[in-house]
């Protein structure tokens, strides 16, 4: 029903209609205030907006084809070579989330006779996390280390974040029977890289590199490989 105009015909309408423009500026204003506080509560108080879960920049990081050529450790291959009868394996991924990549060596010791053989493996991987923030995950993957009694130092200036874990574990029923890890982690951004050896050795009989030798080869080509990732 028309709204009823007061007598002489010469009235106006209720005013109804006048308080909805007014609330409807009200409430532009309202969301223009509101979007300009946001807007510098961003610069001013990133963490607002920026949680762990956020996804990190993996900067000029890419992905390789091959991880065993680009990752090549060869500080680690002055004391082994690869081994005759296991080529190297590597595995990429693409995905718009998360690329990785991998490569797997079997090393057998140089130097050693056909008798004394001392065999070990090395295992490198790199992943790229686009969709997420890693560090969360580095940090728990840490702890979990030294929880499982590894020996672990930092190492400065590589990455947001990196360290050496050491680990001479002897056999449950052969105490004389000894398994080692050394493996170095690294974190950048949104790039979390990784190099692991394994070995093994009986006291008296054979015996690994030490745990420095292992921490300057590991730790050098980690060096390399991440340089190499980024150029």
């Amino acid at each position: 029903m028309p709204p009823t105009l007061a007598p002489g015909g010469g009235g106006t309408p209720p005013r109804s209609g006048g308080n909805l423009r007014r609330n409807a500026v009200w409430a532009f204003a309202g969301a223009l205030l509101a979007s300009a506080g946001w807007a510098t509560a961003v610069l001013v108080v990133p963490d607002l907006v920026s949680t762990d879960a956020s996804a990190r920049s993996t900067g000029s990081y890419h992905v390789t084809d091959d991880l065993c050529a680009t990752g090549r450790p060869n500080d680690l291959l002055k004391i082994y070579s690869s081994s005759d009868t296991s080529s190297p394996t590597h595995h990429s991924d693409r995905h718009p989330a998360l690329d990785s990549m991998t490569c797997s060596m079997s090393l057998k010791r140089i130097g050693d006779t056909a008798s004394t053989s001392e065999y070990a493996s090395v295992y490198l991987r790199a992943d790229l996390h686009r969709a997420v923030n890693p560090a969360p995950e580095f940090a728990a993957a840490k702890e979990a280390y030294r929880a499982r009694d590894y020996q672990i130092s930092d190492i400065p200036g590589l990455g947001e974040e990196a360290y050496f874990l050491y680990k001479d574990d002897p056999g449950a029923s052969d105490k004389t029977w000894h398994s080692v890890s050394a493996e170095v982690d690294v974190r950048d951004g949104g790039m979390t890289y990784y190099i692991s050896w394994n070995g093994s050795y009986t006291e008296g009989k054979s015996k690994v590199p030490t745990k420095e030798e292992l921490r300057t080869a590991l730790q050098a080509d980690t060096w390399e490989t991440v340089r190499s990732m980024s150029k």
